[in-house]
């Protein structure tokens, strides 16, 4: 991870563009750039989606996030690992396993 922040920041920054990065705009970005990965699927079944699109879209996506949480000074793995241990308390197996309910209707 740490060679694709690097280079992620190194992209950015040969562009003068950490001026535009702010958190408001990022997730602007990331909003639209996840619409934009919904935009593949829409009138399709998943397995009629280009692959090789999902791929850049997908890509865009994580950029961005990843850009956020380098605002931030996020901790990308330990923000991750605590939400799985939240949706863990959320979501018990033995309430959960094979639903798609929300925990709230568990």
């Amino acid at each position: 991870m740490n060679e694709v922040m690097a280079r992620l920041r190194q992209f950015r920054d040969d562009r003068d563009w950490k001026q535009f990065h702010n958190p408001k705009d990022l997730s602007m970005a990331l909003s639209i750039e996840a619409a934009e990965l919904l935009e593949l699927f829409l009138w399709k079944s998943p397995e009629q989606a280009d692959v090789n699109k999902i791929k850049e879209e997908l890509a865009d996506v994580i950029a961005y996030a990843l850009l956020l949480a380098d605002n931030y000074d996020l901790d990308v793995e330990k923000i991750v690992l605590d939400k799985i241990a939240l949706n863990e308390k959320k979501y018990p197996v033995s309430k959960a396993k094979g639903k798609a309910t929300k925990y709230t209707e568990l």
